[in-house]
């Protein structure tokens, strides 16, 4: 049964209305404002189309469409009014209106409009959800496989995504670790912020830190302002703490301060900032065994290994090499300006049996030379 809700502040003519659909087979919800209409809209039940007045007191009808479709897509939504204008009429089909009825009411056109309207929007989202399969078959989030290991690994950032937990990401080099980083961002609440990323093995330890978090003028030399750091960057959103495995001790140890209290002093300052800042990191060593030689502190890692994410080699997901192989043949065919539609059987048994000590990134090399 499809549920419309019908929203006017003049009682009778709602009743009227509400009488009339309910014959028709709809399942009917009142709202007399549109405040009480969005708080039915707000509640999670599922609407299929809204019939609404266009002047009441408070909130007119075309602004109450314009609330409920910022908070998600509004579904298809009927404007009625007794006090209709060609100019109205502009204004609110302009606006995304569905349809546009003058009052007093021709329910019968009301009917045919409804159901047009609903049928309309059901279509739609049929054709989305179709396109959304073929664009995504076989890829989350820009991240290629098919084999067991993957989808599991696709199942664990769905659940942990949406929560803050700390996230360590371990694999070899090559295996993805970022694009999972990444997607684990997508996926959670801080999601319409930009991830931010730094390299611990790629900056000495004194620049790791500025960068990290951040100086103020006069604090070194070439230190001429003040200068946000990754950390205050990354406020309500993640940072992604790539190769954490080769970070100094010492910055270790500054790191383990701020995940303790959430708070930092940049370089040369004393005065102490909070952020809210989802940790996620990447290592392709084994910390533990790094704990056991002394360059790795046990309290950094009980904090940045709440959730653990192994991202398997790219020679125990064999069958996902096919996926990648033509993924990248056309990515390159289209870069390089090529003629190339496919790719010779022997050759792909070649590839397939290659063991790729480095992983995805040297497929992809390999591929683009290629």
């Amino acid at each position: 049964m499809k549920t419309i809700l019908a929203v006017d502040d003049r009682k009778n003519s709602l009743k009227v209305l509400a009488a009339i659909l309910t014959d028709e087979g709809y399942r009917v919800l009142y709202a007399t404002s549109a405040k009480e209409a969005l708080n039915i809209y707000a509640d999670g039940t599922k609407i299929n189309a809204v019939i609404s007045d266009f002047k009441m007191p408070g909130m007119d009808g075309l602004t109450l469409f314009k609330e409920m479709n910022e908070r998600q897509k509004a579904p298809p939504f009927i404007i009625m009014s007794a006090y209709g204008t060609v100019k109205s009429a502009v204004q609110a089909l302009k606006a995304g209106v569905t349809h546009y009825l003058i009052k007093p009411l021709d329910y019968e056109e009301l009917s045919i409009v409804l159901a047009k309207a609903i049928r309309e929007r059901e279509i739609s989202l049929e054709l989305d959800s179709l396109k959304k399969q073929v664009l995504n078959e076989d890829v989350f989030h820009g991240i290629i496989g098919d084999t067991r290991p993957m989808i599991n690994i696709f199942e664990m950032v769905k659940t942990v995504g949406p929560t803050d937990a700390s996230v360590l990401i371990c694999g070899e080099t090559g295996t993805g670790k970022e694009l999972l980083a990444r997607a684990l961002h997508l996926e959670s609440r801080r999601h319409d912020k930009k991830m931010i990323c730094i390299n611990s093995a790629a900056l000495a330890e004194n620049l790791l830190e500025a960068e990290l978090f951040g100086y103020v003028k006069g604090a070194f030399t070439g230190a001429v302002t003040d200068q946000k750091g990754r950390l205050e960057m990354a406020h309500r959103s993640t940072l992604f703490l790539d190769e954490i495995g080769q970070m100094s001790l010492r910055m270790q140890s500054k790191l383990l301060r701020f995940l303790q209290e959430m708070t930092f002093e940049p370089v040369g300052g004393t005065a102490s900032h909070r952020v809210d800042v989802r940790i996620i990191s990447a290592t392709n060593l084994d910390l533990s065994e790094e704990i056991t030689k002394g360059c790795f502190l046990r309290d950094l890692l009980y904090r940045i290994d709440v959730i653990n994410i192994k991202l398997p080699p790219l020679r125990e997901r064999k069958e996902d090499i096919y996926l990648l192989v033509h993924h990248f043949i056309k990515r390159y065919a289209v870069k390089y300006d090529k003629e190339i539609q496919g790719i010779e059987p022997d050759t792909m048994k070649a590839l397939a049996e290659y063991p790729w000590p480095g992983n995805i990134r040297e497929l992809k090399n390999f591929i683009a030379g290629a």
